[in-house]
């Protein structure tokens, strides 16, 4: 189970997901045709390291493999974990998601959203504003006394009358010291099942959505996540703090 949060661990992780969303936020504006996706995570790395934070992302190990970049950026079908590349140039029309995770005095800020360029299909916008409103909904359910299953059930619910595919393999999860803590929060599930959500739990909420199937296939750098059918993909993403009241969205940015 993961564990309940002291106010000092709290207070860090707010400080480590603003500079989350601080990052992100430079990103997105970044986010244009001719710019190449390695020159995007550049300029994410340089802004992590302005903050005095590290990249959670640079040499993330899975298995033998290290992740090589400091942000995750995801083109089109590519679903997560996407590398920045000078050989992948943005285009116009592309669907581009941005994964932004930073290690901030031992603490983890996490968040994403997806950006659509000039000319925007009609049917990506749709996919992109149905991820969105997924996750604000999914976020109403991060409430002590209830459970995973509730904010797993949201994001299911609103996109089922979309009918849009919905990634199985990759998952939310709690944050922390580490990136990837207990509890997993997939996208789908059942109401009133999983682990019991209580006030200092700090959640990564996080709907990825295929324009056509659910099924996923892996690119042979081990990393990138692909639709099967090649269709876009978006993903929106939030750190979410359980309190006694309403959730706090601790990845918006504040003014």
């Amino acid at each position: 189970m993961m564990p309940i949060r002291s106010d000092e661990e709290i207070q860090s992780i707010r400080e480590a997901c603003q500079i989350a969303a601080t990052v992100l936020e430079k990103m997105i504006r970044a986010t244009e045709a001719g710019v190449s996706t390695y020159d995007l995570d550049q300029l994410g790395r340089k802004a992590i390291e302005a903050h005095g934070a590290k990249s959670a992302c640079y040499n993330y190990r899975s298995g033998s493999n290290s992740f090589p970049a400091f942000t995750c950026i995801s083109v089109n079908e590519e679903i997560v974990h996407g590398i920045g590349t000078l050989q992948r140039v943005i285009q116009p029309g592309d669907v581009v998601s941005l994964d932004v995770v930073v290690n901030y005095n031992g603490f983890i800020g996490d968040n994403a959203s997806t950006v659509l360029i000039e000319p925007v299909a009609e049917e990506n916008a749709r996919l992109i504003s149905a991820t969105r409103e997924s996750l604000d909904y999914a976020i109403t359910f991060a409430r002590a006394g209830n459970r995973v299953g509730d904010l797993s059930n949201a994001v299911e619910r609103y996109i089922k009358r979309h009918k849009y595919g919905i990634v199985r393999e990759f998952v939310g999860h709690g944050v922390g010291r580490t990136m990837h803590e207990a509890p997993q929060i997939p996208n789908f599930g059942r109401r009133g099942s999983g682990a019991l959500l209580k006030p200092g739990m700090a959640l990564a909420i996080e709907p990825m959505i295929n324009l056509g199937t659910h099924k996923v296939k892996m690119l042979k750098d081990g990393w990138t996540a692909v639709t099967a059918d090649g269709k876009p993909s978006a993903h929106f993403e939030h750190t979410v703090l359980v309190t006694n009241g309403d959730p706090e969205i601790l990845t918006i940015q504040k003014k």
